[in-house]
């Protein structure tokens, strides 16, 4: 194996059926690269906990950080992040398959280039509703605004070791603005999103709307402070 030692940190809840392939399709992206996947199980109620135990012991690249109550995507990728310290460059995306692992040497040869330390997956195609694609964009505008993080930044990214230092400190509501508020150099490549091939997302309407808010305030005060 050769090249950066990477860290990819999945948030996973009720993802039970997308855990085995996305390992496989990691897996595949990264042949020759010296890599890790932890997973944290985010108190799923489905078999998710089962599953990913069962790919870690299977595969010394593999982990399971299992969390014993509910703390959301943020707190666990946080979680994820301080769990793996041993690394040059961390991953963070979604267990559902819409943020392709495919795009991921991608976004480390990109950040391998030394000019930038993070490098954001820019959100691209219809893989939500309108609604969704919509109020995402405004969140993310004014994301931009707060942070000068690039328009179509999400939390699938990889990120040098002075932005995740910087990122474990905020303990902030979002990852992303953690990144955003750091002052680092950070960059996005366009990729495009894969739609969800069954179930749904675990973030409601309702969901989406409370952690919007909760974010871009802290964003706000961070920036007054």
């Amino acid at each position: 194996m050769t090249g950066p030692r990477l860290a990819v940190v999945v948030p996973v809840y009720r993802n039970a059926g997308t855990l085995e392939p996305l390992a496989a399709r990691l897996a595949a992206a990264l042949a020759g690269r010296n890599w890790r996947l932890r997973f944290v199980v985010d108190a799923s109620p489905d078999d998710s906990a089962r599953v990913a135990s069962e790919l870690a012991r299977g595969d010394a690249r593999i982990a399971a950080t299992i969390l014993p109550q509910n703390v959301g995507q943020h707190r666990a990728l946080h979680a994820g992040l301080a769990a793996e310290p041993a690394a040059d460059a961390w991953i963070c995306l979604d267990a559902d398959l819409q943020d392709p692992p495919e795009a991921v040497p991608v976004l480390v040869d990109r950040l391998a280039a030394g000019d930038v330390e993070a490098v954001f997956a820019g959100r691209r195609g219809a893989y939500t509703s309108p609604l969704r694609r919509v109020t995402g964009g405004l969140h993310r505008r004014v994301a931009t605004r707060l942070t000068g993080l690039p328009p179509d930044a999400g939390a699938f990214l990889a990120m040098g070791p002075r932005v995740r230092d910087a990122v474990l400190a905020e303990r902030a509501p979002s990852i992303v603005l953690a990144v955003g508020v750091a002052g680092r150099p950070v960059t996005s490549l366009p990729v495009v999103r894969e739609r969800r091939d069954s179930g749904d997302s675990a973030w409601t309407s309702r969901a989406r709307l409370v952690q919007s808010a909760r974010s871009l305030g802290w964003a706000l005060r961070h920036r007054r402070s």
